[in-house]
Parts: C-alpha cells; sequence; structure tokens
C-alpha cells in the first residue's frame, strides 16, 4: 500500500489547524489504498522517508526561514534518502506572522537537492488562517493522498 508521510513542526494553534485540514484531506474516505502516516519533525527518519512514496511539510516559517525542526529533518535524511528517493512527489504548507517567502525558499532549494516534485503549489498562511486556507490545506492533502492510489 503506498505511504504518504506527513512531516510537520505544530508549533502554533495557527499551524495546528492547518495540520488537521491537511490531515483531514488526506484520510477523507474517498481517498482509498493509501496509507497516512503523521510524523513530528524532530521524531520523522530516514526510515520513514525511505517506506514512504510522497510527503507532505509543514513548517512555521521563523525569522524568515522553516523552523529548526524541520531543517534538522532535512539534516537527518538528506544523505540517507538522496538517491532512493528521486522524483517523489511532495507538497508544503507553510505559517508565518508576517511573511513566507524565506522558508518558502529553502524548502525549495532542500527539495530541488533531494529532486523530490512538487506535486502541489505551497500553501502558504499569513497571520491567522481562513476558512479558505483551510480548504486549501484540505486540498493539499487530499491531492498528495489521491495522487498516491493504486
Amino acid at each position: 500500500m503506498p505511504t504518504l508521510l506527513v512531516v510537520h513542526h505544530t508549533a502554533s494553534p495557527a499551524l495546528h489547524s492547518l495540520f488537521d485540514a491537511v490531515m483531514e484531506g488526506a484520510t477523507n474516505k474517498e481517498i482509498e489504498g493509501v496509507d497516512v502516516v503523521a510524523r513530528p519533525a524532530l521524531v520523522a527518519t530516514a526510515v520513514d522517508v525511505l517506506e514512504a512514496n510522497g510527503y507532505l511539510l509543514g513548517t512555521p516559517a521563523n525569522l524568515g526561514y522553516i523552523s529548526g525542526a524541520l531543517k534538522h529533518f532535512f539534516d537527518t535524511i538528506y544523505y540517507p534518502c538522496l538517491e532512493a528517493t528521486k522524483a517523489r512527489p511532495y507538497g508544503l504548507y507553510v505559517h508565518g506572522n508576517n511573511d513566507t517567502v524565506g522558508a518558502e525558499r529553502a524548502v525549495d532549494a532542500i527539495t530541488t537537492g533531494l529532486q523530490w516534485r512538487r506535486a502541489y503549489d505551497p500553501v502558504t498562511v499569513v497571520g491567522a488562517p481562513t476558512r479558505d486556507d483551510l480548504d486549501r490545506c484540505w486540498d493539499l492533502g487530499a491531492t498528495l493522498a489521491a495522487g498516491l492510489m493504486t
């Protein structure tokens, strides 16, 4: 069964709302035959990445960059997963209080190095998430999971 790995750093109520919407979309009843596994960024391992067929990443934008937790995740999985995960699909959601540009740029650079394939435009949210933001996160989760259906 294909697996979607959701790697997240959910440090605020806003990020918790986005994470919940992503998970609701990824696990909705119309998507069958896909296992959705969520791991906090500080817990996710190279084995998790190697066992998954696609990735959904969630991070706050901290001081113009991704969270230290997501950076730690990438640091620990980069070389062990570099060859084996080429061309796998990924998606991203980012929350920031002021902007998300630097965090989005950082994930883009890292995933380009990993040669992962962006399967959905990043969902970026500044300030309090709106209903539209939550709907876009739901769509992100559903689209990535449905793309892995066998």
